[in-house]
């Protein structure tokens, strides 16, 4: 048992060996693969996994250890292996079909086939056979569509009324959740219902509440912590890989709807993913880990082992942890922590928060501001690192009234920036995958510009800077019309478009920061159920604040005051009073009509 969990520690790196002994000669991704294939006229097969990943292992020890496909490989193909999680340009290009993914490719670089998931050794061999004999490309190969950015930065009326109704559509009314396979939520897709219930929407309350409360099935009732999905179309059927991404998302979310509903059952399964998240994945430098392995081997895989109690597994041993450390995994845990601070009070969640971002810039920060994703980035820097570490610093700052954190985050923002292409959108990555083929030119991910989109509206937000607007009005152009071309739901781009439009929920806290009175205030801020919120503390003595849109008296007593379309409330002392002022100003928002 030992040698195998050694050799599943190589499987880390995308050029070691594989589980078995007599395994393809893997390679790993480099920027000149394609000049290689076309000198020794194969074609490359990329088997892009997850060291996590239950079907990664299940195909390794069936499909790549057959003699067939061997055989094949070595005839006609350069096998390359890439770990999703360290090489984010890949895997964001080839999310939609993994894990794993296998991609195969022409010697030029061009695209002949992509598969989704476990390929069983007689398919393989097909597949090897097929490409050799007619290396067309095949129909999971589609055609690139040219993004020509909208006008507006804004949906249209119409636009916003299909992704609505896509939207709406993919919703499991029967079992909850977004999809009918695997179970799971859905990021973009809850925080869209819970921004609609918070509005009073009905329809969103019930579809919000039957998920959260579905997916409460897939936290692991020993250790905490959340499993990646449940299959077959039911929520009791888990895969149980733990990934940072999920564990992040869930804490987060539960939060955010225990500060909606209170109901006590999302506040202790936010609890038990942040047990886990910091009893499991946290190193003892105080950066957060990637995962933990589905199973335990080859022989123990995650159904046997994860029905065992806490005794039963520790004789066995632990499944693998990834233990390399990412800024934009980092960022997400931030986040998360920072969400179940806002909702719990727990001190200890901001602490271990603030620690693993003291790390990260002090680890993994860039001279210009931006951050590079762990030790050896291949194609990097990438966007995503530096967005996700950016919208964390924003949300330290809001839980702390820290402007170091600002700063942090304008930084961030600042670097994000040169990713943009003046052509349209955000680029992935400063550098291509590769010199030839579909690797030519960085990618320009959906996913990524909702997320810049999103983190640079909220910049602005707090600083009031027109540019980090543009940006995210940039960013939305391009949105605006790559959603037109994608019938899949897409609601982030939602989230992202009524985010621009509309005001957040703005409070603000003045008084000296080590005053008990304005501390309480701030506390009961923090805990205010609204996902898209901008809380500010104002202590006279470091001066105005970054965006000082509003001023706000001195009224010799800490006060919290709710804002909107730079008119606020009366001064607030206590939790009935501030979360009527915050009732109250939410009417006079502008309606958004009159921002289109």
């Amino acid at each position: 048992m030992r040698l195998v969990r050694s050799i599943a520690v190589l499987m880390a790196l995308s050029a070691q060996p594989s589980f078995a002994a007599d395994a393809p000669a893997w390679t790993g991704w480099s920027h000149d693969l394609f000049a290689r294939a076309a000198t020794e006229q194969r074609f490359v097969i990329l088997d892009l996994e997850a060291v996590w990943c239950h079907w990664c292992h299940v195909m390794e020890k069936t499909t790549y250890a057959d003699p067939k496909v061997q055989e094949l490989l070595a005839a006609k193909y350069l096998p390359v292996r890439v770990d999703q999680d360290a090489n984010p340009d890949l895997s964001s290009r080839y999310g939609d079909w993994g894990w794993p993914a296998t991609i195969v490719f022409a010697p030029d670089g061009s695209e002949i086939a992509k598969i989704r998931g476990y390929i069983e050794p007689e398919r393989m061999q097909a597949l090897l056979k097929a490409i050799i004999d007619d290396p067309s490309p095949g129909p999971s190969v589609g055609e690139a569509f040219e993004v020509k950015p909208a006008t507006s930065a804004f949906l249209s009326k119409a636009q916003r009324t299909e992704l609505t109704r896509t939207f709406d559509e993919s919703y499991d009314d029967k079992l909850g959740g977004w999809g009918e396979n695997q179970k799971y939520i859905d990021a973009d897709s809850l925080d869209l219902a819970i921004s609609r219930a918070e509005a009073g929407d009905t329809t969103a309350t019930q579809r919000a509440r039957q998920t959260l409360d579905a997916a409460i099935a897939l936290i692991d009732p020993v250790w905490g912590g959340v499993f990646q999905y449940s299959e077959a179309g039911s929520w009791s059927h888990p895969h149980f890989e733990k990934i940072i991404s999920f564990q992040s998302q869930y804490l987060r979310q539960y939060s955010q709807a225990y500060a909606q509903w209170k109901e006590a059952k999302y506040l202790a399964a936010a609890r038990n993913v942040e047990r886990y998240l910091t009893d499991f994945l946290l190193s003892p430098d105080g950066a957060f880990y990637v995962s933990q392995d589905a199973d335990l081997d080859h022989d123990v895989d995650g159904h046997a082992y994860y029905a065992l109690d806490d005794a039963a597994r520790r004789k066995l041993g632990l499944p693998r942890i990834d233990k390399n450390l990412y800024a934009r995994e980092n960022g997400w845990a931030i986040s998360g922590l920072v969400a179940y601070y806002d909702a719990s009070a727990d001190p200890k969640a901001l602490a271990i928060a603030e620690r693993a971002a003291k790390w990260v810039l002090a680890n993994r920060a860039l001279p210009d501001g931006g951050f590079r994703h762990g030790d050896r980035d291949r194609g990097g820097p990438f966007l995503g690192d530096t967005v996700a570490m950016g919208q964390a610093l924003l949300d330290l700052y809001a839980a702390t009234g820290n402007r170091d954190w600002l700063t942090a985050a304008v930084k961030a923002g600042d670097f994000a920036a040169t990713f943009r292409d003046d052509a349209g959108g955000f680029f992935t990555s400063k550098t291509p995958e590769g010199q030839a083929g579909v690797f030519a030119r960085p990618a320009k991910l959906i996913d990524d510009q909702i997320q810049v989109a999103r983190f640079m509206n909220m910049l602005n937000r707090y600083t009031g800077t027109d540019g980090t607007r543009e940006q995210a009005a940039h960013a939305m152009r391009y949105l605006g019309a790559a959603s037109s071309e994608m019938p899949r739901p897409m609601p982030g781009v939602l989230l992202a478009d009524e985010e621009l439009a509309t005001e957040p929920t703005h409070v603000t806290i003045v008084g000296h920061k080590d005053d008990t009175r304005a501390q309480r205030l701030h506390a009961i801020a923090r805990a205010l159920p609204a996902r898209y919120k901008r809380l500010e503390w104002l202590d006279l003595r470091e001066g105005r604040l970054p965006n000082p849109d509003v001023d706000y008296p001195d009224l010799g007593e800490p006060a919290a005051f709710a804002c909107s379309n730079r008119i606020c409330s009366f001064p607030a002392f206590s939790a009935a009073e501030l979360q009527a002022n915050v009732a109250q100003m939410a009417k006079l928002k502008p309606a958004r009509a009159a921002q289109n």
